[in-house]
């Protein structure tokens, strides 16, 4: 461990799509009651952490939109430090790949992969349920995260059921806009009724078609969500991300993703990327 206290380390934080999200009820406390499926993907943010003695926690390149007492990686980081008891601290860079407010799990996947690199240069020793139980504390998808597997998770998203998925690649497109998480699970109009549903016997593909029950009111609330899943379901099964705004389709191959996403209008940004089957960080 000398070593690792002398130099900064860097981590991976991958992204997440939701192949489905079925909201099935809400809880007396105002929680969702969900059935959604997580798949990581090869595309994300990086952390690089740099060891200190002194039990100071700082982000070294703060987001200037984000107030450091509300920032995931800094909170995570406490939490792990008051839980485990630990005198040591850190520096913190966040090299930022996924975008704000896209549904894709960016700051979950930030505050996970900080909880499990910490662990492990600070050699506090917790298991994964210790992680995961701290991970619950700061927000809903981060567990999923700390767990390190494509799951099936009920309940409020943090009952999680190991899956295996086949192999695909997506194309994930970006629309210029930010979605608050928050106002479509506040919004009236959110439908809060699905039944539930077993996914024995689905494919990584027709998942899709189990829908995501965020999306006709994202669409409608952010027309251009709508626009961007109209174009990419021109060319393969499509859904839309978590609470938006980002949306994907699913291809068997790398080569048939990279054709379509060359032919997308010029204003749409996004990028191509390959479902993992587990986190990067999972053998740690």
């Amino acid at each position: 461990m000398n070593a690792l206290h002398e130099k900064s380390v860097t981590f991976a934080a991958p992204a997440k799509i939701n192949l489905m999200l079925r909201v099935v009820g809400r809880r007396a406390d105002g929680y969702h009651l969900l059935q959604t499926v997580f798949r990581f993907i090869d595309f994300g943010d990086e952390l690089r952490f740099s060891l200190r003695q002194d039990g100071v926690m700082t982000r070294a390149d703060p987001l200037p939109t984000v107030p450091s007492e509300e920032d995931l990686c800094v909170r995570a980081a406490k939490a792990l430090q008051r839980y485990s008891q630990t005198r040591m601290g850190a520096d913190i860079w966040l090299k930022k790949r996924i975008p704000m407010g896209g549904g894709l799990g960016g700051g979950s996947s930030d505050a996970a992969t900080t909880l499990v690199a910490l662990n492990y240069l600070w050699d506090t020793r917790l298991t994964r349920i210790q992680l995961i139980e701290i991970a619950e504390k700061l927000g809903a998808d981060v567990p999923v995260f700390v767990w390190g597997r494509s799951a099936f998770a009920q309940g409020i998203g943090v009952q999680l059921e190991a899956i295996t998925l086949d192999p695909a690649w997506y194309i994930v497109l970006i629309p210029p806009v930010a979605v608050s998480t928050a106002s479509i699970f506040n919004h009236p109009e959110l439908k809060r009724d699905s039944q539930k549903v077993t996914i024995q016997g689905f494919t990584a593909k027709n998942m899709l078609l189990l829908g995501n029950d965020l999306q006709t009111l994202v669409c409608k609330l952010y027309p251009v969500v709508g626009s961007y899943l109209d174009w990419l379901g021109q060319h393969a099964p499509v859904a839309m991300s978590g609470s938006g705004a980002c949306v994907f389709a699913h291809f068997d191959d790398e080569n048939s993703a990279k054709a379509v996403f060359a032919k997308r209008p010029a204003q749409m940004q996004g990028f191509v990327a390959r479902g993992l089957d587990c986190h990067p960080l999972l053998a740690i």
